[in-house]
C-alpha cells in the first residue's frame, strides 16, 4: 500500500478514532455522568426548544393568514406570536372552568354516593357471611391486636416525621425549581420563535463550516423531514383527541349517562397519549360511574370499546396514520418502546421519531434495491416473476 498523503490521513483518522472508542467504552460510566449533567443543566433550553416547536405549529397558520402587508409586515411574526400564545391560554382557561364546576359537583356527590355504595357493600357482605357460616366463623375467629398497631403508629410518627419534613421541603425546591426551569424555557422559546430565520441561517452556515456541502444538504433534508413529520403528527394527535373526545360527549349526553361533559374532556387530554392514553378516561370514569349506578359504568365501558374500535379503525388511520406516514404495527411498537424507556414523554416522542428512520431507511433500501432486481414502477405480475427470479439472481 503506497504511503501517500491520503493513506496517511485516513489512518491517522482510524487510530484517532480507536483511541477515543477504546477511552469511551474504559470510562463509560464518566461520560453517561457527565452527558446527565449536561442535560440536568441544558434542560430548561431543551424545554424551551419543545415549546417553540409546538408553538410554531399554531403560530406558523396564523402568521400565514395575516393580513397584515407593507410597512405593517414586520409586525406579523410578533402578533401571530401574541396570538398563540392567547389562544393557548384561552384553551387552557376554557376547559379549566368548564372542567372545575364539574369537579367540584362530582366530588360532592361522591360525598354521598361513596358511603352509601360501601353502606351497600357491607350489608352485601354480612348477608353473604350470614348465609354462609364457614365464612363467618372464619371471621369471628380473627383476632385484632389494636395495643400493637397503636405502638407501630406511634413508632411511625416519631421516625417519619423528620423524613416527611425533609421530603416536603425537598417537593418544595422541585417545585421552585420546575417553575424556573419552566420560565427560563419559555423566554427561550419567545427568542426562538422570534428569531427562527437568522437561527436557521446560522446553523447552516456552522454546518457549511466544518463539514462537506453533500453532507450540509442531507443533514438539512433530514431536518426538514422530521420537522414535516413531527408537525403533522401534533397536528393529527391533537384533532383525533377532540373528535374522541366530542364523540364521548355526544354519546354520554344521548344515553343521559352521567359526568359526559367531564369524560368526553378527561379523554379528549389522555387521548393525546397513543392508543393506551384513552384507557385512563375509561378506567377514571367507569370509577366515577360506578359510585352512582353500577349499571352506568357497564354501559359506559361498552360504548368506550366501540367509540375506540371506530377510533382505532376509522379515525385514526386516516387523522394521523397518514400524517406520519407510519404502518399500524411500528405504531404499536413505538408507542411500546418509547413508553418503557421514556414514559409519556416517549409515547409522544418515539412515533414521529420512527416515522422519520422508516422514511429514512425505505429510501435507503430502495436506492440499493434500484437497479438491481427490484423496480416499484412495474405491475404485480412483474413483481411476482421478478421474485421468483431473484433467488438465482442473488445466487449468481
Amino acid at each position: 500500500m503506497e504511503l501517500n498523503h491520503d493513506t496517511i490521513k485516513k489512518l491517522r483518522g482510524l487510530i484517532l478514532f480507536t483511541v477515543a472508542a477504546v477511552v469511551a467504552g474504559i470510562n463509560y460510566r464518566q461520560l453517561f455522568g457527565l452527558a446527565a449533567a449536561l442535560v440536568h443543566i441544558g434542560g430548561p433550553f431543551i424545554l424551551g426548544g419543545a415549546i417553540a416547536f409546538i408553538l410554531n405549529v399554531p403560530m406558523r397558520n396564523i402568521e400565514r393568514h395575516l393580513p397584515l402587508e407593507g410597512r405593517a409586515g414586520c409586525l406579523k411574526r410578533p402578533v401571530s406570536l401574541a396570538l398563540t400564545i392567547l389562544l393557548v391560554i384561552g384553551i387552557l382557561f376554557l376547559v379549566t372552568f368548564v372542567v372545575t364546576p364539574q369537579l367540584f359537583g362530582t366530588f360532592e356527590i361522591l360525598q354521598s354516593s361513596v358511603p352509601a355504595f360501601f353502606t351497600n357493600l357491607r350489608k352485601e357482605a354480612e348477608q353473604l357471611f350470614a348465609d354462609n357460616s364457614v365464612i363467618l366463623e372464619q371471621v369471628n375467629h380473627l383476632q385484632v391486636d389494636w395495643q400493637q398497631i397503636l405502638k407501630d403508629m406511634v413508632e411511625f410518627l416519631k421516625t417519619g416525621a423528620g423524613s416527611m419534613l425533609n421530603t416536603t421541603f425537598s417537593a418544595a425546591v422541585s417545585i421552585v425549581s420546575g417553575v424556573s426551569s419552566f420560565l427560563i424555557g419559555f423566554i427561550f422559546a419567545i427568542y426562538i420563535l422570534l428569531q427562527k430565520e437568522n437561527l436557521k441561517r446560522q446553523v447552516v452556515k456552522l454546518l457549511a463550516a466544518f463539514l462537506p456541502a453533500k453532507t450540509v444538504v442531507r443533514i438539512m433534508e433530514i431536518a426538514s423531514l422530521a420537522e414535516r413529520t413531527f408537525s403533522s403528527f401534533l397536528t393529527g394527535q391533537c384533532v383525533e383527541a377532540v373528535i374522541l373526545g366530542t364523540m364521548f360527549f355526544i354519546m354520554l349526553t344521548v344515553l343521559r349517562l352521567p359526568y359526559a361533559l367531564l369524560v368526553g374532556v378527561l379523554i379528549a387530554f389522555t387521548a393525546l397519549i397513543p392508543i393506551f392514553g384513552a384507557f385512563v378516561g375509561l378506567a377514571v370514569g367507569a370509577f366515577l360511574m360506578l359510585m352512582v349506578n353500577p349499571m352506568d359504568a357497564l354501559v359506559f365501558t361498552i360504548i368506550f370499546f366501540v367509540l375506540q374500535q371506530i377510533e382505532g379503525n376509522l379515525i385514526y388511520p386516516y387523522v394521523v396514520g397518514n400524517s406520519v406516514g407510519l404502518p399500524s404495527i411500528w405504531v404499536l411498537v413505538a408507542v411500546t418502546v418509547g413508553g418503557s424507556m421514556m414514559g409519556i414523554v416517549g409515547m409522544l416522542v418515539f412515533i414521529p421519531l420512527s416515522s422519520v428512520i422508516y422514511a429514512l431507511l425505505k429510501e435507503a433500501v430502495n436506492t440499493r434495491l434500484r437497479g438491481r432486481f427490484w423496480t416499484e414502477d412495474e405491475n404485480s405480475e412483474g413483481k411476482a416473476e421478478e421474485e421468483e427470479e431473484t433467488p438465482d439472481k442473488i445466487s449468481q
